[in-house]
């Protein structure tokens, strides 16, 4: 069963943020991916020495990031379609379709896609997320053609019969049960996004409601399908040990012969300003209760020249890891270990994630699990006493330096795989973002200074843009039913 990423905005965003700012960086003590000679041609932008960017004659992008310390090659097909794309009344759809392109082409039986992924000895995994679907497969570096051409194949001809799609919806039923419907939190953090916001799309999960699950049509599929699935909406991504002129001319072989067409034209779909603070409190049959504190947020937009929104989010990135982004972080030291005002424990645990990047308007987020005894509410003003004690007293260099000094040691190593640098790859196109923007954000958030993250600690986090999700813990009925 392939596996859909969970909402970027109620996930713990750091581990994200730090792979997208650290692509581009060798590891310490290891030798950097060489750079390949290469003559730029029509439709070909080089970003950087190690990346290289082509238009294929249908539109279609490709991006080739040569490695070659291992015979071996990660290879991404990305889509920019995801549940943002979708209408009312089919929320899932992106994902239902994912779960379809393994069903079938003229050639190929259900389930044949990935068995042969595995005789050429290679493994193979999709996703979807608000933003995009991505196909991914990785294989010994000489099995690279055989790949495309399975992977083009199915991106051109994906078909399968209804009484397929009518299983596999079964299938994404279950998948929700077990994600969804059996965690009184993750339904509390569904409600939660769905209250957060209101005209913009994401605030239908990605998974899709049961109800649209449920009534979903193999035809929806099969619309969303034709309707996004066009070259010009799509880039292949491939990262190892590659010839780059090799690359391509495959990538034109076996995608650039699909028929090119239009790309649907978007709504725009904006979040209007919120006047207020807003409140939900979602009751179910758990052991403990939650509180999570949703705040509305500028994103980076990686622009050549930063604005100040794109100052803010950068100094928003390094809040939250000062907050959340180490061992002996600030929330785990004064809720969790009782370091701060009167040496109580306020929680049993305290997070702080942050959406750097995002088609889509992204969120601050602080959540906490109460201590026995301990109210959501206090946890709540808890909380908010960490953020506001960094707006009165900010933080200091060495503080900021533990951070990025953590960022270092922990990260460079997460991208020293040819599946890690083609997913950033891949991450930076769906967010219209060069190949270099690795390197450009990390030497922006190196440049964030205390005075910035005390800034944006003192402006972003007032009751105007709060959004509040408490999980009250309810007893079960004595008949056994839901209370």
């Amino acid at each position: 069963m392939k596996r859909p990423l969970r909402p970027a905005g109620m996930r713990r965003a750091l581990p994200l943020l730090l792979a997208l700012a650290l692509l581009g960086c060798a590891a310490p003590g290891r030798t950097p991916p060489q750079p390949v000679a290469h003559s730029q041609g029509a439709g070909d932008t080089a970003y950087s020495q190690l990346a290289r960017v082509f238009t294929l004659s249908n539109g279609m992008t490709l991006i080739v990031r040569p490695d070659h310390r291992a015979p071996t090659v990660a290879h991404m097909v990305w889509v920019r379609v995801g549940s943002m794309d979708e209408v009312d009344g089919t929320s899932g759809v992106a994902h239902a379709l994912e779960h379809m392109m393994f069903k079938g082409t003229p050639d190929l039986k259900p389930g044949e896609f990935s068995r042969r992924i595995a005789a050429l000895g290679g493994r193979d995994n999709a996703f979807t997320s608000r933003d995009a679907t991505a196909y991914h497969q990785q294989v010994p570096a000489h099995q690279l053609e055989a790949v495309m051409q399975l992977e083009a194949d199915r991106f051109a001809r994906n078909q399968w019969a209804d009484e397929e799609f009518r299983r596999e919806i079964e299938v994404i039923k279950e998948e929700r049960r077990q994600r969804t419907e059996e965690s009184p939190r993750a339904r509390m953090f569904e409600a939660l996004n769905a209250m957060v916001f209101q005209a913009s799309p994401y605030r239908r999960p990605v998974i899709g409601w049961m109800s649209d699950i449920e009534s979903m049509t193999p035809d929806d599929a099969r619309a969303f399908f034709q309707r996004w699935y066009v070259p010009a909406n799509a880039a292949i991504v491939i990262a190892g040990d590659v010839d780059v002129a090799q690359a391509r001319a495959l990538a034109e072989k076996h995608f650039g012969r699909i028929p090119a067409r239009a790309v649907p034209d978007r709504k725009p779909r904006e979040e209007p300003p919120q006047h207020g603070p807003r409140r939900l409190e979602y009751r179910a049959v758990t052991d403990q209760a939650m509180v999570a504190l949703a705040y509305k947020v500028p994103k980076w937009r990686g622009a050549d020249v930063d604005s100040d929104a794109d100052r803010d989010a950068l100094a928003l990135a390094v809040l939250s890891a000062v907050l959340d982004g180490y061992g002996g972080a600030r929330l785990g030291r004064a809720l969790v270990q009782g370091s701060g005002g009167g040496g109580k424990r306020i929680a049993d645990s305290a997070s702080a994630s942050y959406g750097l990047l995002g088609r889509g308007p992204q969120l601050f987020t602080l959540s906490a699990v109460p201590a026995r005894g301990v109210s959501p509410e206090m946890a709540a003003a808890a909380l908010k006493s960490e953020v506001e004690r960094i707006g009165r007293e900010g933080v200091s260099e060495v503080e900021l330096q533990r951070v990025k000094t953590q960022w270092m040691a922990s990260e460079v190593y997460k991208l020293d795989s040819v599946f890690g640098q083609a997913r950033e790859l891949g991450n930076y196109w769906i967010n219209g973002m060069a190949p270099d923007t690795g390197e450009r954000l990390m030497e922006r958030l190196r440049a964030v200074t205390p005075a910035q993250v005390q800034s944006v600690a003192r402006r972003y986090f007032g009751d105007g843009q709060l959004n509040t999700g408490v999980l009250v813990p309810e007893s079960p009925r004595r008949d056994g039913g839901a209370p």
